[in-house]
């Protein structure tokens, strides 16, 4: 009975896999074409209607999947100023021994992130947070995510003896965490503020906060 069960459980949760997957795909095809359309036209004038048209969706489709074009704008947002620095950090940590490299290489990627960005990415960020205005749970779910890795990446510098200990690895990251929103927000505000500077700054900043060789 147990192998008939296992089977049976294994022939139910197939589909359950391939439906997800299948509206992820399609989430995902609505957000490139409505990121083509954004910058093609602008946001303003770029209607649900276009998006749909593109991204080959019927409009119940479209609002499975987002609420309103707020909604949809909001998703792009965070996507392009949140769920990359998970990913991201793991990414350092496995190619770089010390926190003095991943710190550097953590400025690099963000440079080379920000010099690839045009005037709707930054439209888009600031969108993002407003979106779950309303959704206080959403907030703190994002919020934490990005603390939650930098304080990991924090924790295993104490391990290994290169992170400065006079300051908890929860301080450090949300340091670091401030810092950096609060650079790229005044960038998305105001396109001349001089955010490759500012971040060589908090290069700099970091690095004599955090590693301990620099004390």
């Amino acid at each position: 009975m147990q192998l008939h069960y296992g089977l049976f459980m294994d022939t139910i949760e197939a589909p359950l896999g391939r439906r997800e997957k299948r509206k992820q795909e399609i989430r995902q095809r609505i957000e490139d074409a409505a990121y083509r359309l954004f910058q093609q036209h602008g946001i303003e004038d770029t209607s649900i209607e276009q998006i749909c048209v593109e991204a080959d969706v019927a409009r119940r489709t479209f609002y499975g999947h987002f609420n309103n074009k707020h909604a949809l704008l909001g998703g792009l947002g965070i996507n392009r100023l949140y769920s990359r620095s998970e990913p991201m950090l793991a990414e350092l940590m496995a190619a770089h021994s010390t926190t003095r490299g991943r710190l550097e290489a953590m400025i690099d990627y963000i440079e080379s992130s920000f010099s690839g960005m045009t005037d709707i990415d930054r439209q888009l960020i600031l969108v993002g947070p407003t979106a779950f205005a309303e959704d206080p749970d959403k907030q703190r779910e994002i919020g934490l995510s990005a603390m939650a890795s930098f304080t990991r990446l924090f924790e295993a510098g104490v391990a290994q003896g290169d992170v400065n200990t006079r300051f908890s690895p929860e301080t450090l990251a949300t340091n670091v965490v401030g810092t950096l929103n609060m650079l790229t927000i005044s960038w998305c505000l105001d396109s001349s503020y001089p955010v490759f500077a500012k971040l060589e700054e908090a290069r700099c900043l970091f690095e004599y906060l955090i590693c301990k060789d620099s004390q």
